[in-house]
């Protein structure tokens, strides 16, 4: 990343309200399509689903995201709406380290999102501590308290 060789795209569809995210193209996450053809479709968390009125007149929670059984049989989801879709709920929580953990051993997958000036993180790369190129949440807050990308 430090390289400069960074790939965004803008995607529309990872988020169930349809808000475009800036998509950061890393190996093993969600912005991967080998990664996304091999989870298991599953919302548990339901924190971005959206109401619909279902057919007795009750007020329902869908997520193009979920099952298809669930979002497309019992909910009345579009097939066209889950094209494309992730867990953004799950790969979110994924991304900042706290990632769900199936019975089975499988561990939710990240996708990093992010806007499209990455000087910041560059520099940080470049100043962090260690041989991995990482910095931590604090040198992010001393650069914030230090306001260094002030121009």
């Amino acid at each position: 990343m430090a390289s400069g060789d960074i790939e965004v795209r803008s995607d529309w569809r990872v988020s169930p309200t349809g808000f475009p995210f800036r998509v950061l193209q890393m190996a093993e996450t969600l912005s991967d399509p080998a990664v996304v053809e091999a989870r298991t479709a599953v919302c548990d968390l339901g924190m971005l689903r959206s109401a619909y009125v279902a057919p007795d007149g009750k007020v329902g929670y869908r997520c193009p995201a979920e099952p298809a059984q669930a979002y497309l049989g019992r909910k009345g989801g579009r097939e066209a709406n889950r094209t494309g879709r992730i867990c953004l709920c799950n790969a979110l929580l994924s991304s900042c380290g706290m990632p769900q953990r199936r019975r089975n051993g499988y561990v939710e997958p990240p996708v990093v999102t992010a806007g499209s000036d990455f000087s910041t993180v560059a520099r940080l790369l470049k100043d962090g501590s260690g041989d991995n190129q990482a910095y931590s949440a604090a040198d992010v807050v001393e650069h914030l308290l230090t306001g260094a990308d002030q121009r």
